[in-house]
């Protein structure tokens, strides 16, 4: 086996292990909402829009394009910790919410990856 295709078996076992984790995370998240119902605080709404809202829709969209999905699973979870803090003081506490938001990350790997196999295929076929 080549190191082109071992690359390619990584990426691919990145890939549906972050599409697996983030069925798992939209799935868990919606039970939470469904438990605990939606927000009914205007400050509450500005968290809910990026997580669980923004980091869902990221992960969703990343089953068809990893890179801009990913981008907006973490831009979300970023825009989040940031809200947190400016109306609170503090940052979230635990790791759930990144726990619940790593598949994002891990799209931005699998896209990156892709990329960087693409320019090499394009590199040799000029070559």
């Amino acid at each position: 086996m080549d190191n082109r295709s071992g690359g390619h078996l990584v990426t691919r076992a990145v890939r549906w292990t972050a599409r697996i984790w983030s069925v798992v995370s939209i799935c868990v998240v919606l039970l939470f909402i469904i438990g605990e119902g939606g927000p009914t605080k205007a400050a509450e709404w500005r968290l809910f829009l990026f997580f669980p809202l923004g980091v869902c829709l990221g992960m969703a969209l990343a089953w068809w394009r990893e890179g801009i999905g990913g981008i907006v699973t973490v831009a979300s979870l970023l825009a989040f910790y940031a809200i947190h803090l400016a109306t609170t003081g503090t940052l979230p506490y635990g790791w759930a919410f990144l726990a619940f938001a790593a598949p994002g990350f891990l799209f931005l790997v699998c896209w990156d990856r892709s990329r960087g196999a693409r320019r090499a295929a394009a590199r040799e076929a000029s070559s």
